[in-house]
Parts: C-alpha cells; sequence; structure tokens
C-alpha cells in the first residue's frame, strides 16, 4: 500500500562546499516547500536505477542483476529474462538502464553492468529489445579496458544527447593514474555512435596507444549525469575520496585532474595531492567537502516545482540528502539539502509527468516527490 507523508520542509542555505556557515550577503533568504512523499514500492535490494516505459509501466535495475517491472502501482516479483550475464562484485553489479530516443519505434534498451572478462572484468554495455517481460537480441556494444578483480569504481551512466551520441562512465577501478592514461578506459567519460561505432570526431581517434572511446578523463568515480534542459551541455558530478566531490561541466578533450588535483584525501588522512588546481586541468563547478558521496543526477525541465526549474538535484549516498544545486550560467549561486537523514538516495529522475522519481538503498524505496 502506498503512503503518503506530509513534509514541511524549512530549507537552509550551504555554501559551495558544503559546510554549514553563514552565506554571502546576496544569498540570505529563507524559504519554505511543502511536498509530499508518494511511496510507490519497497524492499528493493541495492535498487540503481529507473527508466520509464511509454506503456506507463517502469524499469528498476537492481544491482545484484534483476531488471524489475513496476506496473499498475505493484513491482512485479518476476524479473525481465535475457538480460546478459552479470558480475556482482564489490561495487559491480547491474547498473544503469536507460530507453533508446526512439524506443517506441525500436523497443531498444541499453543496460550498464559490470562483467566478466579475463583475469576480472569491468563495465560493459549491451543493448536489446524489450518485448513483453523479455529481452531479446542482447548484443554488447562494449566493455572497459583493463580487466581487474579490483572491486570499486565502476561507474556509471548512460545518456543519450539526441543527436545520435551515447556518453558513458567508467572509475578508475581503485587504480588512481589509471584516470591520467588516455591508453586505457578507466577514469573517463566516453563517446559512441548509438550503434557502438566510434564516432570519427572524438578527441583522442587519431592519437596513438589512446582509446578512441574517450571523450574526457581524469575523473574518479561518476555515477550522476545528465544533459542541462537549456544549453543541452553535458554535467557530471563523480565522487571523491575523504573529501573533494565535484560537479563538473563535460568538455571535449578535457582533463579533469585526477588524481594529479583534488579537494580530498585518503581514507586514512594521507594527502593525495598538494594540489587543488592545475594548469591545464579543468576546476570543479562546485565540490563538496566533507564527502556527500553523490549518486543520481536530474534536473528539473518543468514549472511544476516552483522555484526549481533548470535546478540541478543529486542524491548523496554518505549524505543521505537530495542536494539541490541552483546554477546561473555555469556558477553554482545556491544549494539546499531535502530530505537529510531520509535514506542513503542512489538515482534521480524526472518522470514523463513531469514529477520527480526517487530510489533509495538501505533501506530499498521508491517513491515520488509531489508538490503539496
Amino acid at each position: 500500500m502506498r503512503t503518503l507523508i506530509i513534509l514541511m520542509l524549512s530549507l537552509s542555505l550551504f555554501s559551495c562546499n558544503a559546510r554549514e556557515q553563514d552565506p554571502p550577503a546576496d544569498l540570505i533568504g529563507s524559504e519554505e516547500l511543502s511536498f509530499t512523499v508518494d511511496t510507490l514500492a519497497t524492499g528493493l535490494e541495492n535498487p540503481w536505477s529507473m527508466a520509464f516505459l511509454p506503456d506507463g509501466r517502469i524499469l528498476i535495475a537492481e544491482r545484484p542483476g534483476r531488471l524489475r517491472i513496476f506496473e499498475d502501482g505493484v513491482l512485479l516479483d518476476e524479473p525481465i529474462a535475457g538480460i546478459p550475464e552479470v558480475w556482482v562484485h564489490g561495487q559491480g553489479g547491474l547498473l544503469d538502464v536507460v530507453l533508446h530516443p526512439d524506443f517506441e519505434e525500436n523497443q531498444m534498451i541499453y543496460l550498464a553492468y559490470a562483467a566478466q572478462g579475463g583475469a576480472g572484468g569491468n563495465t560493459a554495455i549491451s543493448r536489446g529489445k524489450l518485448t513483453g517481460n523479455t529481452l531479446s537480441d542482447v548484443e554488447l556494444l562494449f566493455h572497459g579496458q583493463p580487466f581487474t578483480e579490483r572491486p570499486h569504481h565502476f561507474g556509471t551512466r548512460i545518456v543519450f544527447d539526441g543527436k545520435g551520441y551515447m556518453f558513458f562512465t567508467i572509475g578508475d577501478r581503485g587504480e588512481q593514474e589509471n584516470a591520467q592514461l588516455t591508453s586505457n578506459h578507466n577514469g573517463t567519460v566516453m563517446r559512441l555512435h548509438e550503434d557502438g561505432r566510434i564516432p570519427e570526431d572524438n578527441p583522442f581517434v587519431n592519437e596513438p596507444d589512446a582509446r578512441p572511446e574517450i571523450w574526457s578523463y581524469g575523473h574518479r568515480n561518476i555515477q550522476g549525469m545528465a544533459l542541462h534542459p537549456v544549453t543541452g551541455e553535458l554535467w557530471a558530478h563523480e565522487h571523491g575520496a575523504q573529501g573533494g566531490d565535484e560537479i563538473n561541466r563535460i568538455l571535449k578533450g578535457e582533463n579533469y585532474g585526477w588524481p594529479r588535483v583534488t579537494h580530498g584525501v585518503n581514507y586514512n588522512g594521507s594527502i593525495i595531492s598538494p594540489d587543488t588546481t592545475l594548469a591545464g586541468m579543468v576546476d570543479p563547478v562546485m565540490h563538496w567537502t566533507p564527502s556527500i558521496a553523490p549518486c543520481g543526477l536530474a534536473f528539473v525541465s518543468n514549472d511544476k516545482y516552483p522555484g526549481w526549474a533548470n535546478n540541478m538535484l543529486v542524491g548523496a549516498l554518505a549524505g543521505q540528502h537530495i542536494h539541490r544545486v541552483v546554477l546561473e550560467g555555469n556558477k553554482v549561486t545556491h544549494t539546499e539539502r531535502l530530505l537529510e537523514g531520509f535514506a542513503r538516495f542512489r538515482d534521480i529522475r524526472q518522470g514523463p509527468d513531469g514529477y520527480i522519481y526517487v530510489l533509495t538503498e538501505g533501506p530499498g524505496i521508491f517513491f515520488r516527490i509531489k508538490p503539496w
């Protein structure tokens, strides 16, 4: 049964590094927003992502390797058959699910997941045709290299840009320096045609020893990525170590610095790098120190939520809240925390009805945020 919880939130301002302190004078003010959390399903096991089908059904990926269907207000027990074999290993498993932009014509869905290969494995991208509750004609489009047994930092999110290209991510897989090497896929954003072909205008396609799929590099572990609804630019956030989570505007061929520059330190407190900025490397638009462990990213592209149009909503795992980020151009002008302490937030999407849908883990809940 759905539950309806009315939340009256008094929203407070936070600085861009998430330390509580007096905001700049031009940000001083107070707001009140009333909304409801409409619980749609509970009991999910490590839910990671969701996708909205044109017939009203919703796909929900669980990291242990199940792709489930939410239909007519019920989360079906039987998962979709025919998904590729998933390597459930550490932080890896079944991760993102995204519809092809022309899904109504071709019924294609894309999956990002950990897959075994050689001595270990890495992040893979496959696509298949969804008919009823079965995925068929599954083809592997990409499998990241090198393979490793390490259980860390698989990424990933998939974003279609509406121009025939697909962007997706892999983390550094727990080997920091790989993020500075274009000779491997780890610590990168990649760009392919929708059918897996490598675009001829990718930035490193003609460089010897470079992986031609790479669009940008120097990333630690991106688990949130989306297109800005007005500019069409690609934005992403990524995990830092102990501190140094980042929001970035993803640009062609750029180096985002990890681990040469960072605002974070190792988990034992030791220094990763003394530098927070270096020539030739892109500075983050915003960073969180201490870390919130961001996961899931959506832009609000309608006026259902007063004052939230074109704002960024970021899920927080360790922070256990939704972080609303207000942008003016490429600058952050205001942030606030919503539903703090509710759960570990894993994915946030705007549905076809314009409402915001959320997945959390610990507990595993699927819910919708509606203005009251």
